[in-house]
């Protein structure tokens, strides 16, 4: 053989190990890859968050909802967003303010005003009200709540209402909820129980009338609800009433961690939670009498709402432990 072909030869075989040596194998799509951050936060998450999201998707699907062909109820609620938002609830829910929940069998399967105590600054006691019908409800249901007149102001979250089911406390919205069978939320104190002192704590402020004037107009029963828990999750010492007015909001209250500890003073104390549900009241009456008339069928719900937060007072063993 001339040195010419044992050149070229030579030459051809260094060019095939070269070539074989820039040829990789392709990565299996079969392994995760630690670069790619979705892969990286499905790992980290906790399994209780699967759990959790597996147990929200059974129990809305088992809730009767009138969704248009893209996921919408005539109000705006919509599934999706109920469930992602209801994983943080239910982690409160369970694991912060430890709720223990009572006579929730004594709810309807039809039309039902839920009527109980409110406190503790923010809404968090209606928050643990709906979880406690979506968790523990048979079947579960969505708690309508009605939402005061100045939340749609704030941004965004006149859109996120309506998707978790809440709608503005208009008596037209809730007639028409109403009507259409659905279980309505309604905390007669206003934001009269949500932003009173903590030397106040669990003395029912005035209620309004409207609830049972709707309640006389519908035809509808009456479920009171006695809520331990709330008032200790933000106990406030102070109101500085010429602030709220500044920033048009209903109060500003002062809590030992708030505004103290800024954004972090927001998060409310582990409170132990009690929900008692009473039995049915059914009213019957003209819905335009005299206040002092339908003031009188106010106050015995009142009275049994003040006689199921005693009960859960007398239960509770600790505050926070």
């Amino acid at each position: 053989m001339s040195p010419v072909k044992k050149r070229s030869s030579a030459s051809r075989r260094k060019k095939t190990r070269r070539t074989r040596a820039r040829v990789r194998p392709e990565a299996s799509t079969d392994i995760p890859d630690d670069r790619d951050p979705r892969g990286l936060l499905d790992r980290l998450r906790p399994k209780v968050i699967d759990r959790i999201e597996s147990e929200l998707e059974d129990r809305l699907a088992k809730i009767p909802n009138r969704l248009n062909e893209f996921s919408y109820d005539p109000w705006g609620f919509n599934p999706a967003v109920m469930k992602k938002a209801l994983v943080p609830t239910v982690l409160f829910y369970r694991y912060w303010f430890r709720v223990k929940t009572r006579g929730i069998g004594n709810l309807p399967r039809r039309r039902v005003l839920i009527v109980g105590n409110h406190a503790g600054q923010i809404a968090i006691d209606a928050a643990m009200v709906g979880t406690a019908m979506i968790l523990e409800g048979e079947p579960p249901r969505i708690a309508r709540g009605m939402g005061e007149f100045w939340l749609p102001r704030l941004p965004w979250f006149n859109i996120f209402l309506h998707r978790i089911g809440g709608v503005v406390g208009t008596p037209k919205n809730c007639v028409d909820l109403l009507e259409k069978e659905e279980a309505v939320t309604v905390f007669p104190e206003g934001v009269r129980g949500v932003n009173k002192l903590y030397k106040d704590r669990y003395k029912l402020e005035r209620f309004g009338l409207g609830f049972m004037r709707l309640a006389l107009q519908t035809n509808t029963p009456i479920v009171p609800v006695g809520i331990v828990g709330s008032e200790e999750q933000a106990p406030s010492i102070a109101n500085i009433k010429p602030l709220a007015k500044l920033l048009r909001m209903p109060a500003f209250p002062i809590t030992p961690t708030w505004p103290l500890l800024g954004p972090l003073g927001l998060v409310p104390l582990p409170a132990r939670y009690s929900i008692e549900f009473g039995k049915p009241m059914s009213f019957e009456g003209d819905p335009d009498d005299e206040d002092a008339v339908v003031q009188e069928k106010v106050d015995q719900v009142k009275d049994q709402i003040a006689e199921l937060i005693e009960d859960g007072l007398q239960r509770r063993k600790s505050v926070y432990f």
